[in-house]
């Protein structure tokens, strides 16, 4: 069995690190020459939860049962549940590798709280609610590093005004996780050492707007505007420090879920769905409220719908939820009208969008869990999802539930160096099914039917 590190970066951008930001990124551009990059078209939905899981599992989100961070519990209005290593029932990559002998360090893989048990060592995600609690398997480990590293910092709060503070929070942050990462790297044996760093979709979502002048928010010279391309720059030297620890059998997968562009607003779902006549409330807002805080007339609502990077929209069913208005046999003629409308939606200048609207069977071949019952990306994922009611516009210029700059692009990237050969800076796509497949392969293990087939310059 060969050995692989998979280094995730979550939410990095090709456009960024492959042009804008190459010339100071010696260490990635360096990979980059002697092996095989390009865009990596993410899964849908492209967050972070659940495109990890898909990548380490080979398996569709809906095979998986994750539509985002959290899911309506059953049909109820308003009980949720959030996704948590527990939701996860099929194998991963790590299990593949404990079958043929090997073991596996995996760090901070979302989603990966609570810890379980794994052959070799786990440090949970960012979901890890305290660091009081339990965060790594074994148990032990968790004394081991506080006492050779320092406590471990599984997230911090980004979207604040205060930016020198989150600033500070992710350097300190990613710091501590380098630093974990390279004591695991050499103190415990490993066949596969996955690990993601979150830093990089932090410091996209908290200051996206001072670098990119095409950001309808960006001021020319205003004190951050280095800041991203400083980081891009402080992670390459992070992963220059990790490749020297390793031997020169190693191959090396960079990966990031999805990729990351600019945001120019937030479009208000439930707002647009009251003033089409789709949702009905009892009373008026006389202030800016979520949807669970509003006086909501189930028995008179069609539709409602979540916030987030893309729109979940659930349709008010008779028979299926507790209030449902919509006859069963009238349900897909609902659904197909609610499509078409939402996709006719125009920006606030009456411009033309390019919004996306699936129903989950389209995409997934099995839809478990609690899918919506469609999915709306406004504007190609330009526009986020603000689920919040009660704003003098149906488009807000920032995002409703606090700062964030960037939204989430359907194009991350990898780049695949193996140090016995030179792949000659070969530049081609892959998808985020194509990456399980493709390090078990180049570790020598067989790769299951029922995942697709490994990009042919595996083994070349």
């Amino acid at each position: 069995m060969r050995r692989m590190l998979v280094i995730g970066l979550d939410c990095a951008a090709p456009q960024l690190l492959f042009e804008r930001f190459r010339e100071r990124l010696p260490n990635l551009s360096e990979l980059m020459r002697r092996g095989v990059y390009g865009n990596l078209e993410s899964c849908d939905p492209p967050i972070t939860i659940p495109a990890w899981m898909v990548m380490a599992t080979g398996k569709t989100p809906g095979e998986l049962g994750l539509y985002g961070f959290r899911h309506r519990r059953g049909y109820s209005y308003r009980d949720i549940w959030i996704a948590s290593s527990r939701s996860i029932k099929a194998r991963r990559l790590w299990d593949y590798v404990a079958e043929a002998g090997g073991s596996s360090c995996v760090y901070a893989v979302p989603p990966s709280y609570p810890p379980y048990p794994v052959k070799g060592c786990l440090v949970s995600c960012f979901i890890t609610p305290s660091v009081e609690r339990d965060y790594t398997y074994p148990r032990e480990l968790k004394a081991e590093l506080e006492g050779s590293v320092g406590q471990y910092i599984p997230d911090v709060e980004f979207r604040k005004e205060d930016k020198r503070s989150i600033l500070k929070g992710v350097y300190e942050m990613t710091e501590r996780h380098f630093d974990m990462i390279k004591y695991l790297i050499a103190h415990k044996p490993w066949s596969l050492f996955f690990l993601v760093e979150i830093g990089l979709d932090r410091i996209h979502h908290a200051f996206w707007k001072y670098f990119d002048e095409e950001h309808h928010l960006y001021q020319p010279g205003n004190e951050f505007e280095t800041v991203v391309e400083d980081y891009y720059v402080y992670l390459d030297e992070k992963i220059g420090e990790l490749l020297k620890l390793l031997d020169d059998d190693t191959q090396i997968l960079i990966v990031s879920d999805h990729g990351a562009k600019r945001m120019k607003g937030a479009f208000c779902i439930n707002s647009w769905l009251e003033e089409e006549g789709y949702l009905k409330l009892r009373r008026p807002l006389n202030r800016i409220s979520r949807l669970e805080e509003a006086d909501v007339d189930w028995s008179r609502t069609i539709a409602w719908g979540w916030g987030g990077y893309y729109a979940r929209v659930f349709i008010n069913v008779e028979g299926r939820e507790a209030q449902g208005v919509v006859p069963r046999d009238e349900y897909e003629d609902v659904r197909e009208e609610l499509r078409r409308r939402l996709m006719g939606i125009r920006g606030p200048n009456g411009e033309r969008w390019e919004t996306k609207v699936y129903k989950p069977e389209e995409l997934y071949p099995v839809c478990r869990g609690n899918p919506p019952d469609l999915m709306v990306y406004f504007d190609n994922l330009y526009w986020r999802s603000a689920g919040t009611m009660g704003h003098r516009n149906i488009y807000l210029p920032e995002n409703d539930t606090g700062p964030d700059d960037a939204v989430h692009d359907k194009y991350g990237l990898y780049i695949y160096h193996d140090p016995e050969r030179d792949l000659g800076g070969r530049r081609l796509d892959m998808t985020i099914y194509e990456v399980a497949p493709l390090i078990l392969k180049a570790m020598g293990l067989q790769v299951p039917r029922d995942m697709r087939r490994p990009p042919e310059f595996v083994g070349d």
